[in-house]
């Protein structure tokens, strides 16, 4: 066997929150007065899938011109996105049943996650994640560079006591792909945001987590 442990990135990988940010994203817009196009839509979608709520922030006030400085922005989102978090959470289809069997297997498992403190915690406490995870979820507190930086991947690895190269990667955007492969890893990129361009390259493309065969993973060299 030669992978001895699974890391998960979290919205849109564990939880079905990326409709949450997408929502988010055009409420705040919107509510600064900016028509939410399609076009504008998928402008700022190519970049913010991921990227952790200051650089999407960032994105979003280059794109759209705001008159509004970023940590303003950043404090509305977490507001809206609290809000629409709290009505409606459920986990990825199949991730529950994935995890049963990767435990089975005795594989460790952590969380490597862009979001900041609020999201994490309103997700601990809706999904309890320590039941999967115990004390192995870390987020951008954790680390001084988020992804696609490969800090977030290598800190967990490290936690887990498992070299990274023993790891296994979930990911769902392209910015935590690079962050996985950056930090040694193979990488399945799972694509529930159906966008399967921005999971080029990974190691495997999955459409959900039925597609993973963990035996035939476990028999990789």
């Amino acid at each position: 066997m030669k992978y001895k442990a699974i890391i998960f990135d979290m919205d849109g990988t564990i939880i079905d929150s990326e409709n949450a940010w997408k929502e988010g994203t055009k409420i705040l817009i919107e509510n600064h007065g900016v028509q939410y196009t399609p076009d504008l839509h998928n402008e700022i979608n190519k970049y913010v899938v991921g990227a952790g709520i200051f650089n999407a922030c960032k994105t979003i006030k280059e794109i759209t011109k705001i008159d509004e400085t970023i940590d303003n922005l950043i404090h509305k989102k977490k507001i809206i996105v609290s809000e629409l978090l709290h009505k409606n959470l459920k986990f990825i289809t199949g991730f529950e049943k994935f995890h049963d069997d990767l435990t089975i297997k005795t594989l460790r498992s952590a969380i490597a996650s862009n979001a900041d403190d609020n999201t994490m915690q309103i997700a601990k406490q809706k999904m309890n994640l320590e039941r999967f995870f115990g004390e192995h979820i870390y987020n951008v507190s954790h680390v001084e560079n988020v992804k696609p930086h490969p800090d977030l991947y290598l800190h967990a690895a490290d936690k887990l006591k498992t070299e990274p190269d023993y790891c296994v990667a979930i990911e769902d955007s392209a910015v935590g792909i690079e962050a996985a492969k950056r930090a040694g890893m193979f990488c399945i990129g799972i694509n529930t945001a159906k966008n399967i361009d921005s999971l080029k390259n990974a190691d495997l493309i999955i459409d959900d987590y039925h597609q993973i065969n963990l035996n035939e993973l476990l028999k990789k060299v």
